[in-house]
């Protein structure tokens, strides 16, 4: 049982941010300090990734520990209401990063 109303949940839901998150805004900063110039959620690449460095061939998605459910990650927690709707969901997000990432394969020693 929710603590709060259906319509409060999804208020709160609604505000729940998919671009310009706060770890993504932070990797840009360190990019632009460092003299590197970027553009940001390119939807003509396969998987629209959230960092793109153009003049260097250079992808980056910043995934949250939530949402991606990155393998022993101790920050990943899992709701515990609607647990069936919750894994499902995390399995498409996962299937989806599997697939985006069959485009942009990680270098050896990356």
């Amino acid at each position: 049982m929710d603590i709060v109303s259906k319509e409060i949940r999804s208020r709160m839901m609604s505000g729940i941010k998919g671009k310009n998150t706060q770890p993504e805004i932070m990797v840009c900063k360190l990019l632009h300090a460092q003299g590197f110039r970027y553009r940001l959620h390119v939807k003509s690449l396969p998987g629209k990734p959230d960092i793109v460095l153009k003049k260097y061939k250079i992808c980056i998605f910043v995934h949250g520990c939530f949402w991606h459910r990155h393998c022993q990650c101790k920050y990943t927690t899992t709701p515990t209401t609607r647990a069936e709707f919750w894994s499902k969901k995390f399995g498409q997000t996962q299937a989806r990063d599997k697939k985006t990432l069959r485009y942009w394969p990680v270098k050896d020693g990356e």
